[in-house]
């Protein structure tokens, strides 16, 4: 038999969330633990979350959960920033910092997401990378919970733990929204936090809620809709429909304004695990974290996070299908079957191109969607940790995990959202500069470089007028393009979901 291995003891000394109290593995003796290492920029690991809550429940008297965020991004390895990702996702297990990868390290971690089980004895019995591996974890934590009892060494109690949301509750009128769209018709918000979308004039006057605010999907009236986590939008205004990238629900959603109605244009509500390019049926086609959406002509162009592609929907026949990446993770410029992109979280067009912001190697990618069809890096390093804060020229420049860009004008405004800045870019020399933002986390309004921003992951222009979702802040800012005025905008009579009934 192979000798058995002791878990290494956590460290007490580092930042601990979602508990009042550092936890020890000796302390939970009797106990199964599973340590999920992630990191919470990785659409891997966030896919995951949902399986660990369903485990957590299914196992509350006898299974504990500790995350142990090991942070990729520099900006991930601040406490409070952590703190508001556990507040984004609704994690209720404690977390702990792994600073320096020390835990990372001392349990031999290869990959975000790993799962590291450990018997009541306190014993590494096994590990697994990856998603999509509920059944795997669940059929292993049964026979450990099975064994131990025969031995009589497993304890049965619900341990509770005073979490990050019930110290700091979100109570704002929105909860980190993720993308915003300005538009004739008005201004859309991705009410993220609020699983909902909220529609306003451009000087901030409420017009229309969509969405009862509690997370599900369900078609119908605004009233009645249910969004999951909500993202990318884009307008048809010659027929009041709004498209939106119903992220966690995996599900593309069409919102007819005239009519005031919700319904799922493709999508099964179940995540895809098919990376490969493929086609099908909108409704009947499993999609994979959706982010954003552009539109052109009567094709709707997705950037497809979770299978790092971006795919197309023709809107006339309801066909989904993979347009360009091969589902690997990376950087590949040439051909659209054999580019690679990793995490896009942002597209826009000036129609000819698509230009995206592919955050996990923080670079901006174009798209050509005429002949010939070609894949390029604009701007960034190309490298999956080839990250940094510097203005420059093509693979000069350095982004921190940008997750918005928007075609203005011959130029691109890119959210340089773990910077904390806006960038303008230049899509035909590649050259970046830093217009937005002083680089440190705030909500600060002013001019030009005095601004400041927290964590922004949406861009849209109107006119004079750019508007940024600055996520982690809660609120939109409104920039006047002729003196880079950055003020906070305001809605009259818009609150939580929970707090006040919606229009």
């Amino acid at each position: 038999m192979a000798p058995r291995v002791r878990a290494p003891e956590l460290p007490q000394n580092y930042a601990w969330l979602n508990t009042d109290k550092p936890l020890s593995l000796k302390q939970l003796r009797g106990r199964v633990v599973i340590l999920d290492f992630w990191t919470y920029c990785c659409i891997n690991c966030l896919h995951i979350l949902p399986d660990l809550k369903y485990l957590e429940q299914k196992y509350q008297d006898n299974l504990t959960v500790i995350g142990v965020h090991s942070a990729k991004f520099d900006n991930e390895q601040q406490t409070e920033n952590i703190r508001q990702a556990i507040l984004r996702y609704d994690i209720e297990h404690p977390v702990l910092g792994d600073q320096n990868f020390r835990v990372w390290q001392e349990y031999t971690v290869r990959a975000w997401p790993t799962f590291m089980i450990i018997d009541p004895e306190g014993y590494v019995v096994g590990y697994v990378s990856g998603e999509g591996k509920r059944e795997v974890l669940d059929e292993l934590i049964a026979k450990v919970i099975e064994e131990h009892q025969k031995k009589g060494t497993i304890n049965f109690q619900e341990i509770n733990h005073i979490l990050e949301k019930q110290q700091q509750p979100i109570i704002s009128p929105l909860a980190f929204p993720g993308k915003v769209l300005a538009t004739s018709a008005g201004l859309f918000i991705a009410d993220t936090g609020h699983h909902r979308l909220v529609m306003s004039s451009l000087d901030g006057e409420v017009l229309h809620i969509i969405g009862t605010g509690k997370s599900g999907l369900t078609d119908g009236s605004f009233s009645q809709a249910q969004f999951s986590a909500p993202q990318g939008m884009v307008f048809d205004r010659e027929n009041q429909i709004l498209y939106v990238a119903d992220t966690e629900n995996h599900a593309l959603r069409r919102i007819d304004l005239k009519h005031q109605l919700v319904e799922t244009i493709a999508g099964t509500g179940e995540q895809s695990r098919n990376i490969h390019p493929h086609s099908g049926v909108g409704l009947e086609t499993a999609l994979n974290s959706p982010w954003d959406l552009a539109k052109v002509e009567n094709i709707l162009f997705i950037a497809m996070a979770g299978s790092h592609q971006i795919w197309q929907m023709d809107l006339d026949t309801n066909i989904v299908k993979t347009y360009a990446g091969r589902g690997a993770e990376g950087c590949v410029d040439g051909s659209l079957a054999e580019s690679v992109f990793a995490q896009p979280s942002g597209i826009t067009t000036d129609g000819q191109q698509l230009y995206i912001a592919d955050s996990e190697i923080s670079t901006i990618r174009s798209v050509k969607i005429i002949e010939p069809f070609q894949v390029r890096t604009v701007c960034g390093s190309q490298q999956l940790f080839g990250f940094g804060d510097v203005d420059g020229q093509t693979t000069d420049v350095r982004l921190q995990h940008c997750m918005a860009v928007e075609y203005v004008k011959n130029f691109l405004w890119v959210a340089d959202t773990y910077n904390h800045k806006i960038k303008l870019v230049s899509p035909n020399t590649g050259n970046c500069q830093t217009i937005l933002g002083d680089g440190l986390a705030g909500l600060q309004d002013g001019q030009g470089k005095d601004s400041r921003f927290f964590e922004p992951s949406g861009l849209s222009s109107m006119g004079s007028h750019l508007y940024i979702s600055d996520t982690n802040n809660h609120a939109i800012r409104c920039v006047d393009l002729n003196t880079f005025a950055v003020t906070t905008m305001q809605f009259s009579g818009l609150c939580a979901p929970d707090i006040c009934i919606p229009r």
